[in-house]
Formats: C-alpha cells, structure tokens, sequence
C-alpha cells in the first residue's frame, strides 16, 4: 500500500487559524505524507471523513498527570477530548529531582494539592528516578498514549535544597542553598525539562496547613531560577506559575517582567474578575509590553466556570455543620447514599439541618445542577442556577438539591462557580491574543471536580453556540498557538512532513458528556471522568487512539525533550 492511512475528504482545519480547506491527508510512518486531493492514492486504512472536521491534535498546556499517568497510560479524560499531548508538571508539583528520602514527602503533597491518595502515588509509581531525566525515561517507559511534555517543579526542588524550611513563611534560601537550587533546575532543564513551574497560590498547602514550597520564594531566588531555566534550555524556555493575584500582585507583575526580560517564555493560569471588565483592559496593556522585542509572556483561562461538583460523590455544602449530612455522606458508595434518601424521616431531617445550617443563603446563586439530558446543561444563559429553580418552585434551595439528588439517583452534579462566573468578562479574556482558553487541570482536585473537558467546551458551546471565536481561531489557540508558546517542533498544524497527531470530529454533534464518579484509582480511590462526544477518531503518531469515544489501545505517546529555541 502507497500510505498506511488516508483521511478523506474532511474539512482541513490546519491549525494557524486560516479558514478551512477540502482536502484528503495521507499518513505513513507516523507523519504527515501529503495533504490534497487523493482520489488514486491507495492506503492500508482508510478513514471517511465527510462532513467532518479534521484538526491538529489538542495541546492542554495545564495538566496534573504527572502522578495518574503511571495507572492510567491512557491518559483519561484528557484523550476523550481530543489532546495529544499534555504538559505535566504544572504548579511546581512534580516528581523529581527527588532522592529515596523525600518520595513519600512528594506524594502526600500531591495528595494535599491535588487529592491524589499518597498510597496510591507510591505504589502506582516505579519510583526508579531521582533526577529529573530519570523522571522522563520512566514515564517513557510506561507507554503513554499521549505525548508528554514535562515541567521540572519547585516544590521538589525547593525541598531537596531546603528541607523542611522550604515551606516557612519568610523562609529564604541561602547562597549555598540557591545555588543548588539552581543546578537543580539547569540540570533539569538540560535533562529534557521544557522548563521550570512555581505556585505561589496561598490555596495549594502541604499536610501540615503550610503553603507549598516555592510559595514564599523572594524575587531573589525566582529570578536565579529564571536566570538557570534560560541557561539550562535556551531562549524561549518555559517559566510556568500559579500565582498569588490577592496580596502580592505587584510582586508577581515584577516577577514576570523578570523573566520575559531574561528571555523565559512566561505562562501563567489567569482569569478575571466580577467587577467592572474583571481587569480585562488592565491585563490586554500587560501582555502587550510583555510581548514586544521579542519578550513572551502567555496566560491559559477557564473555558467554563468551575471550582467544585457538588452531589452524592465526594463533595457536600453541609458536611461541616449538619450531622444528618456527615452521616449520610460517610455510607460506603452513591448507591447507598441514595438508598437513605428515599427514606422519608431521613430526607426530612436531611432537609432541616441543611436550612439550619444556612450554608446554600451564599452558595445557591453559584450553584448550576448539570441536569438529566444528554448533556450537560452548562447554563450559559444563566437562567438554572439552584437558586433560580428554587424561586421558580417557591421552595427553599436544600429542598430543590435534596429532590434533584434523588430523582437523579445520585448521578447528578451541580457545578460550582467559583471561578469564571461573570461570562463576559472572561470571554473578552480569552480573547485576548496571548490567552490560550485552555486550563483542563487533568489529574488536579480528581475527587472534587474536572475540567478536562476544556477543549470540547470550547469548541462545542463557545463557538458552535456563543460565537466566541471563529472555529478556525479556537482551534488555532489550542494547536498551532500552544505548540508555539512551548516550542514544540512540527506539531500543532497540519502540514506535509509534521507528526501525525489528528482529531476527525463530528462538530455540528460534539458535546461534552456528563461527568462521572469512578472508583478506578490504586486502593479503590475515586475521581471524576467526563467523556466527549463527536470525537470519531484521534490520532497520535499516526495511530488510531480514540475511535467513536472509546481507546483502541494503541499507546503510540512521546515524551518530548526537544524544543524550538531561538
């Protein structure tokens, strides 16, 4: 056969956001072979793609799989939604460098960070590493299905030079303890790393209630980082931070000018606010001088507010204040759960300690119910908050959560938005032009919410149904731009001779599906999954992954060490 594989006659979104073409793409050892009309070509597979939209691979430049992709090869939810290749590694929680002594450390961080059981890290790990390169052969080792891109992170190295004082407030390294600190991260960088990641969020604590290591850091030792990323990987490399916007935004503004002046490639989780343009104009003149002669600096944002599902899973707003609440909460499973809401004395009680407890007052006008379609309702209207269905009703919010909980048996969700709620402001956010609207957290908060549904929200309800952006432009932020803010080399567009990393979607019927509570962790532990629809295949390195939502089993993934720098 001339090719192994001919996708034909798709609608050819390329990635650099020009507009569609009608063309046929052939794909041998991996690559993209030729892109036209290919009508004579014979091929070992064939793949009929008309009326389908054919696009780059998904680039989620935020990811926490650090830690699931040593269970999890497949890499889900992330490969239900079209990515193929993930940036692990973000907010300086990672793996290595890490000697035999600080594993156990690392993994009940991650587990107070991103509610990842610690047991489950030590024993779904190989643990066969201690420098960051080591990190990166064993990953490779475990055959993912997605390519992989990693961030060498603070928190690991800050606590191999510091110990336990990593994590004191006004903590401050000293010179001998910089400078390792340093090595560290140039011999990481060196090693494969595409660069450096620091959280100074106040939220993202250790066990003990302490902030993460790297939150207190000075503008001394961020910028040695800086100066060690830059050294280590060239002009371009990658400085990737979780910031503190609250009480130390003009420090985290100098901490950026710091390193697009040194020549990092800055990427930070940004958003706006409710009040006013939610500082929209104020960040457009920022990014506008922290991308002139040739400085970068890029953000990523929600594409759909967020921050909590609350239901029969994990999470309940009265578990703190009502007993009947705890009580229920601490059955075994959802099942019984809702077995003990069909009893009339306890949803009875369940309801009066829920209004005593006056927890919904200030969480009700937040709290958007997914519903029982065959979607989601994301509720971009914003006419289904659970407070609005309680008025609607004229009954009290609990009693709406509680009644919605049982006729549901427990399978529905509401969505809490915490982040992202004022939908005008983060749409002007998003596009703005160094935004990436992209932050799917894949492998974070696994028991309390996902949105690693991101890119199929994006392009499903922002533009099919809002508008936001072109489909063109949408797909270009998340391919050919993401590939560009990283450096990767020949990947995010299609062209003749790039790695063959392909989505062929169903647009008029992509939709995100509803998310689900699944016990699939080592030792049981749960998480949350949410599945895509409209995906018909996605390809990576010319093999079928995904095929009509479901893993074929191919695990052709890279783990990506090289880098376009300049």
């Amino acid at each position: 056969m001339e090719y192994d594989l001919i996708i034909s006659g798709g609608r050819v979104i390329d990635g650099t956001g020009a507009d569609a073409i009608q063309a046929d793409i052939a794909i041998s050892n991996g690559r993209i072979a030729r892109i036209g009309d290919l009508g004579a070509a014979t091929a070992a597979e064939t793949i009929d793609a008309k009326g389908k939209v054919v696009t780059p691979g998904f680039i989620d430049l935020h990811t926490h799989l650090d830690a699931q992709v040593g269970w999890d090869p497949l890499m889900s939810s992330s490969s239900y939604h079209g990515v193929t290749t993930a940036l692990i590694g973000n907010c300086g929680v990672t793996f290595a460098p890490c000697s035999p002594d600080n594993r156990r450390y690392l993994a009940e961080l991650m587990e107070s960070v991103e509610d990842i059981a610690a047991d489950a890290i030590m024993d779904g790990l190989p643990w066969n590493w201690t420098s960051y390169g080591e990190y990166l052969d064993s990953v490779q080792a475990l055959q993912p299905a997605l390519n992989i891109v990693g961030l060498a992170g603070h928190s690991a190295i800050r606590y191999e030079a510091m110990g336990d004082r990593s994590m004191d407030e006004g903590a401050q390294a000293s010179t001998k303890e910089l400078a390792h600190i340093s090595k560290m991260v140039q011999q990481s960088v060196e090693e494969g790393a595409v660069g450096f990641s620091t959280s100074r969020f106040l939220l993202h604590t250790v066990p003990d209630g302490r902030c993460t290591p790297g939150t207190w850091a000075d503008l001394r030792e961020t910028k040695a980082i800086q100066e060690a990323v830059v050294a280590g990987g060239g002009i371009g490399a990658v400085f990737q931070s979780a910031n503190d916007m609250q009480t130390r935004y003009q420090t985290e503004l100098q901490m950026f000018r710091d390193a697009t002046d040194l020549g990092c490639q800055v990427l930070f989780s940004g958003g706006t606010g409710a009040e006013g343009d939610g500082g929209v104009a104020r960040w457009g003149e920022f990014f506008e001088s922290q991308n002139e002669g040739g400085k970068r600096l890029a953000s990523i944002c929600h594409t759909r507010p967020s921050g909590a599902f609350f239901g029969l899973a994990q999470l309940s707003p009265f578990t703190r204040s009502s007993k009947a609440w705890k009580d229920l909460m601490a059955l075994p499973t959802i099942e019984d759960r809702v077995n003990a809401l069909r009893n009339e004395t306890t949803r009875a009680k369940l309801i009066a300690e829920g209004i005593e407890a006056g927890d919904m007052k200030n969480l009700a006008h937040m709290l958007h119910p997914f519903g029982s379609d065959a979607t989601p309702n994301l509720d971009f209207v914003r006419k289904q908050s659970l407070l609005q269905l309680a008025e609607a009703e004229g009954k009290d919010p609990v009693e709406i959560y509680v009644e919605r909980l049982l006729a549901s048996e427990g399978k529905e969700f509401f969505n809490f938005w915490m982040f992202g709620g004022n939908l005008e402001n983060q749409w002007k956010y998003m596009q703005l032009p160094h935004v990436v609207p992209m932050l799917g957290d894949a492998g974070a908060h696994v028991g309390f919410f996902t949105d690693t549904d991101s890119p199929t929200v994006l392009l499903s309800e922002l533009t099919r149904e809002q508008g936001v952006y072109s489909l063109p432009e949408a797909v270009h932020r998340i391919t050919g731009k993401s590939a560009e803010i990283i450096g990767l080399k020949e990947r995010g567009e299609l062209r003749e001779g790039w790695h063959a990393d392909i989505n062929i979607i169903d647009y008029e019927n992509l939709s995100t599906c509803h998310p689900e509570y699944v016990n699939d962790f080592p030792h049981g532990g749960g998480r949350f999954i949410v599945k895509g629809k409209g995906y018909d295949a996605t390809i990576v390195a010319g093999k079928v992954i995904i095929k009509n939502g479901k893993h074929t089993g191919d695990r052709p993934g890279q783990v990506i060490r090289e880098f376009i720098r300049g």
